[in-house]
């Protein structure tokens, strides 16, 4: 049974991922009815991430520079910032308080994202959202770093790449198989089932 201060945790369902071309993820729009059996079961204990991307490459940070300039299209620049908005279906689940902006795959550089993250008192996070070789992979590593147990939801994530869809979900994560279990949303739902009204 997962514990009452379990977290659902969603990643990066934004209308960047979507809307698009430089990156878009197709699949996407299949997690969408998972996710939301997960948040609606237990709609207090959501919280959204979002990928913000900078205005421009020379605002970026270090390494980050080189990565903006590759992908300058999605800076804010050249984009329009609504793309980093949430996907209209979860848009009316989230509140301004549970949404946690992170300007990198994970997030935990930033001691905002984290004091933010820890002041819900979780000691479980059950991650769904996008991508699940990059952004997902990337906060249930460091998760796992701060002491969190972590779920990743198979059929609540997706990627770009089918072969690092895979990958991630067949050889990455059960590296960690003490600290990162994979499920389905109904065996999370199972272990965790909805509270009573």
């Amino acid at each position: 049974m997962l514990p009452p201060d379990t977290l659902h945790v969603v990643i990066d369902m934004q209308r960047l991922f979507v809307e698009h071309s430089d990156w878009s993820v197709p699949d996407l729009p299949k997690i969408v009815p998972p996710i939301l059996k997960l948040i609606e079961a237990h709609p207090r204990q959501a919280v959204f991430t979002r990928f913000m991307t900078p205005r421009n490459p020379d605002e970026a940070h270090r390494q980050w520079r080189h990565y903006y300039r590759h992908w300058h299209k999605v800076t804010l620049v050249e984009m329009n910032p609504a793309l980093l908005e949430l996907i209209e279906p979860l848009v009316k689940h989230a509140q301004p308080d549970t949404i946690l902006d992170k300007p990198s795959h994970g997030g935990f550089e930033s001691p905002a994202f984290v004091e933010a993250l820890e002041s819900r008192n979780a000691s479980v996070l059950v991650l769904t959202g996008v991508e699940t070789d990059v952004c997902v992979l990337a906060f249930a590593f460091a998760a796992t770093d701060y002491g969190y147990r972590v779920i990743i939801v198979e059929d609540a994530v997706a990627s770009s790449s089918p072969a690092g869809h895979r990958a991630a979900l067949e050889a990455i994560y059960p590296r960690l198989d003490q600290q990162i279990q994979i499920a389905t949303v109904d065996q999370v739902l199972t272990a965790w089932p909805a509270a009573k009204p």
